[in-house]
């Protein structure tokens, strides 16, 4: 009879219990994330200071940059590399292009000179000061 009872309560707190569980875990985690924290700042703590001949040492080992010559070389061989990657028109599409550019010019140039004849017919049919 116990065992039916608490099915019951289990079934209809469910949901309380999931939410809980959940927290609880949540939880755990913040937990264990600030104890790494803390493990990694005491690690911190615990190593010799660096002397000051070490910095030295290590500025000394990095690697020196190219020189100014080998960086503009660098720079001209990248863009002969993006260079050759551009697809190019061809003669037909340009012949294309040139057409509608040409087109598209001597219609707005059309349009102006409408709007500026008419607006010059109405300045000078009604006197507008």
């Amino acid at each position: 009879m116990k065992k039916e009872k608490d099915k019951t309560t289990k079934k209809k707190t469910n949901k309380v219990v999931k939410s809980a569980e959940t927290k609880v875990k949540k939880n755990k985690i913040v937990e264990e994330a600030s104890k790494k924290e803390e493990k990694v700042v005491v690690a911190a703590k615990d190593e010799p200071k660096e002397k000051k001949t070490d910095k030295k040492e290590r500025k000394m080992k990095k690697e020196k940059r190219p020189g100014v010559f080998k960086s503009i070389g660098g720079f001209f061989k990248g863009v002969g590399s993006e260079m050759s990657k551009v697809v190019w028109p061809t003669k037909r599409d340009m012949v294309k292009y040139s057409i509608a550019t040409i087109v598209f010019i001597l219609f707005f140039a059309l349009y102006f000179f409408g709007i500026e004849s008419l607006w010059m017919w109405l300045k000078s049919s009604i006197v507008i000061v």
